[in-house]
């Protein structure tokens, strides 16, 4: 059976509490809400903090509510089990309840929270392994060796983002609203993320991720479709989240698509969005879109299935989400 490791267990009051003492406990101090990512981590080793400080109850990240502008304000500590019941997410974007429904299981999604799968910690084959899986092929660049074994001679590590949530915020243009000991301020969902499998977000040291604020869809449409072996429990191998504004006539006037679990970042495809622009959702429009797309979708041996397929479906999910945006 694997152990946690001991540890010390702070729960603040405030926000700015929990920023204080995360700034006091340094590089051994960790931030945790549904602990469903951390905790194996923790087990596996992967992860060793000293200190571990519960957001969960801290009431201004447990709900959600709209803005005077209609912009949807979701707290970071709000469990994907909420997100997904939600009347006002399922009315008015559906998409959130869509993507979130495809986390996990339902035992998972109870504890999991929206903040947290966000944050989730990049993936790979060699490293989602025990302590001593690890020790005896030798540990990876990205937890105590020295070698990304996906690419033995890169400099870097190649671990995947393979957060469901993450594209799918990036599409809709989202913002991350954090604060740190230097004040709080808000980033654009795509600014999150940097294509490095260790130093895979940009947030400053110390910083902790309080909501998200998602634009109204304003008649614009939204679609997220995830690949993986099992309908349930698996993490995605490719994620496609897709986002257009259809005029009256049903030409795009504007269009976003961007793939998850296929890089240490969401990949933003702008040449396949442009190619939508001023065009129809026709068969040919969205076949050459979703060709396009595949380009920039550089598969490595770092999760399930094979290279050449996982490549090969990046196309036909971004076409079947591109279809799905189609007006009635």
């Amino acid at each position: 059976m694997l152990r946690l490791p001991p540890f010390e267990l702070k729960v603040p009051a405030t926000a700015a509490e929990a920023v204080r003492l995360k700034r006091e406990a340094g590089a051994q101090g960790a931030y945790v809400a549904g602990g469903t990512d951390l905790y194996p981590n923790m087990k596996r080793r992967q992860q060793t903090p000293r200190v571990v400080i519960d957001i969960r109850r801290l009431p201004e990240l447990g709900t959600i509510a709209t803005a005077s502008d209609g912009t949807l304000i979701v707290g970071s500590a709000v469990s994907l089990s909420c997100l997904i019941r939600d009347p006002l997410v399922r009315q008015s974007w559906p998409v959130l309840a869509q993507a979130a429904a495809t986390i996990s299981t339902p035992l998972l999604q109870n504890m999991g929270t929206v903040g947290g799968n966000l944050l989730l910690d990049t993936r790979c084959n060699y490293y989602d392994q025990s302590y001593e899986w690890r020790q005896a092929i030798d540990f990876c660049m990205k937890k105590d060796g020295t070698i990304c074994w996906v690419a033995p001679s890169s400099p870097r590590c190649w671990a995947v983002q393979s957060s469901d949530l993450a594209p799918v915020m990036v599409a809709l243009d989202a913002k991350v609203r954090v604060v740190g000991p230097e004040g709080p301020r808000t980033i654009p969902a795509a600014a999150l993320y940097q294509n490095d499998g260790i130093d895979y977000l940009t947030l400053r040291p110390d910083e902790l991720v309080t909501a998200i604020e998602v634009p109204p869809l304003a008649g614009a449409r939204a679609d997220y479709q995830k690949l993986r072996r099992r309908g349930a429990f698996d993490f995605p191998v490719l994620g496609v989240a897709t986002w257009a504004r259809v005029d009256q006539a049903g030409v795009v006037t504007d269009a976003r698509v961007v793939l998850g679990a296929v890089a240490s970042y969401p990949v933003t495809c702008r040449e396949a969005a442009q190619a939508l622009v001023g065009q129809r959702l026709s068969d040919d429009v969205v076949d050459q879109a979703a060709r396009t797309a595949a380009r920039p979708a550089k598969p490595l041996d770092n999760t399930d299935f094979t290279i050449g397929w996982r490549k090969e479906m990046v196309p036909v999910f971004v076409r079947r989400s591109l279809l799905s945006l189609r007006p009635a």
